[in-house]
């Protein structure tokens, strides 16, 4: 990991703590700049590193770029859900095929998609209830996910799988914040996971 890397790391970590403090402060309009910096500062790191593979450091730059967007898109106002939805929807896709630049390990890819079933049962329900034209959008998404932790699993690579672990859990976390119930924290546990999920998922890149 070269220098660089590591100082475009640590200040992304930095404005990550700052955006946890603002989200959990809201209102706030410090998220609406810190937010997308992380990402940015991310992306950056991604870039900076050597990477094993060329080709999946290319797709996860992909991804980040896609997961910037839908930062954009996903914050307080305007609250743009649908094309927030969209854009992590092709940044699950773009890290999934970034996984397959890499040659398979033994990994219990289908005991541990099997386990995030019955947080996507309840979430399924709760969006059918709430908001049924998005049923079917959040089908889609819920598959894209779990092919995306399927696929980290497929190479049993012990930073990346926390990295696509962590990102479900911060997508689960948003979905019963939205459609099923809120609770004060959950809005800050969001952030903290999707943030700790997009670095390790950087930092995977390296072996």
């Amino acid at each position: 990991m070269t220098a660089p890397t590591w100082l475009l790391l640590a200040a992304a970590g930095a404005v990550a703590l700052a955006d946890w403090v603002a989200v959990w402060r809201r209102p706030s309009r410090s998220e609406t700049v810190l937010k997308p910096l992380t990402l940015v500062l991310l992306v950056a790191a991604a870039v900076s590193l050597d990477p094993t593979s060329g080709d999946q450091r290319a797709w996860f730059v992909v991804a980040l770029a896609l997961s910037l967007a839908g930062d954009v898109f996903l914050l307080p106002k305007p609250d743009l859900f649908v094309l927030g939805l969209a854009s992590f929807l092709l940044a699950h896709v773009a890290y999934v095929i970034g996984l397959w630049q890499l040659e398979p390990d033994s990994g219990p890819q289908l005991l541990v998609v099997l386990a995030l079933a019955p947080v996507a049962v309840r979430v399924v329900g709760a969006v059918r209830r709430r908001e049924p034209d998005l049923t079917v959008p959040v089908v889609v998404y819920i598959a894209v996910i779990a092919a995306m932790v399927a696929s980290a699993l497929r190479h049993a690579e012990a930073v990346g799988v926390a990295g696509a672990l962590l990102f479900a859990t911060s997508d689960s976390i948003l979905a019963l914040d939205r459609f099923d119930r809120h609770r004060r924290w959950m809005p800050t546990a969001v952030m903290v996971t999707y943030h700790l999920a997009q670095a390790l998922l950087v930092l995977s890149l390296v072996r």
